[in-house]
């Protein structure tokens, strides 16, 4: 081989480690935040206070709701006492915290955002866990009731955040409802019905269920939801198997799908609309899709994640993804910091 080939074939080889270091990793961890005194038990979901850039954490098994400075990385103040925290929502104007705690008993904790005292709380049905936040509206939509509560139907409470009220219950066809996505351009919001390996869509000014999708013929017990409304499509994570289903948002139709690649169990997904990604956090893997068209996705990296890390959340706006990793054996509870790769 001449001296000219061979620094080629360096040259490429070099190029091409490279070039794959790229695409298989799209995050790339900076940070750890050490979470102290917190036993082995799983956390649930991650809520935002970006203005004053505060995360807050569910450690579901820990009764406990952990403050994080995103300054400085570092736990400003654990909430405890909080039986089974599973989501929350921080209304910025009212500044309030609404913790949905399955309890016993089950109710939507609220506590002042500056103080953290409690300020009061709202009875739910059993099995109160899922939410999602319509910030615009100041509503705060919790999933509750069902199998749980000895009933074939979940209702979705509606609480004013800024009133601290429920002011509505929606009735859903399903013993058990999962994630949700809501539409900002419109009056719907997605539901995932676990149950019933299937979406409800739902009008929230007629406060109605107005369509119900299936997607059992591709996948089932659905999981996480993310949303990419430019392009109206609907990301549902089944867990059996596991697997992302691409749906159209306006018509329901299964347009797309791609495998979770090794994939035990997910419990997060979030689309940024603006790196076109879709960041779905399980294990054993992180894993992250590239939209390379509006049905066509691309598995862009796959990261080892650690024992039951599946709570994940993305702040574009601070170009990080948060990974909360339980503790376990002789590893704290910690939450890693990711820098989101371009």
């Amino acid at each position: 081989m001449g001296k000219l080939t061979a620094v080629i074939l360096i040259v490429f080889v070099l190029f091409v480690r490279t070039a794959n270091c790229q695409v298989e990793e799209p995050l790339n961890l900076i940070q750890t935040i050490t979470l102290p005194g917190l036993h082995d038990g799983d956390f649930d979901h991650f809520a935002l206070d970006l203005q004053g850039q505060r995360l807050f954490l569910a450690a579901e098994e820990n009764s406990a709701v952990e403050v994080v400075d995103l300054r400085t990385n570092k736990v400003l103040q654990t909430l405890k006492d909080i039986k089974t925290p599973h989501s929350m929502a921080y209304d910025a104007d009212s500044k309030k915290l609404f913790v949905v705690n399955e309890g016993p008993p089950n109710e939507v904790d609220i506590f002042d955002g500056t103080s953290f005292k409690l300020l009061g709380a709202i009875p739910m049905d059993a099995h109160a866990d899922a939410s999602i936040y319509d910030m615009a509206n100041h509503l705060l939509y919790v999933g509750n009731g069902g199998r749980l509560a000895h009933e074939d139907y979940c209702m979705l409470s509606v609480i004013n955040t800024v009133s601290g009220e429920k002011v509505a219950d929606i009735k859903l066809d399903a013993d058990q409802i999962e994630a949700m996505a809501l539409e900002k351009s419109g009056p719907r919001l997605f539901v995932n019905l676990r149950s019933k390996n299937a979406v409800a869509v739902v009008d929230r000014e007629k406060r109605a269920v107005i369509a119900t999708w299936s997607n059992a013929q591709e996948g089932r017990a659905n999981g996480p939801m993310a949303f990419d409304e430019v392009n109206h499509r609907l990301f549902v994570i089944s867990r059996d198997p596991n697997k992302v289903i691409v749906m159209d948002s306006n018509s329901g139709k299964i347009v797309a799908t791609a495998p979770c690649i090794g994939q035990y169990i997910s419990d997060d997904a979030v689309y940024d609309p603006g790196s076109k990604r879709l960041y779905v956090a399980g294990t054993p893997f992180i894993e992250v899709f590239a939209q390379r068209g509006a049905d066509s996705y691309q598995l862009l990296g796959q990261l080892p994640s650690a024992y039951h890390a599946d709570t994940a959340i993305l702040i574009p706006q601070l170009n990080r993804y948060y990974v909360a990793v339980n503790h376990h054996g002789n590893v704290d509870a910690k939450i890693q910091v990711y820098e989101v790769l371009q």
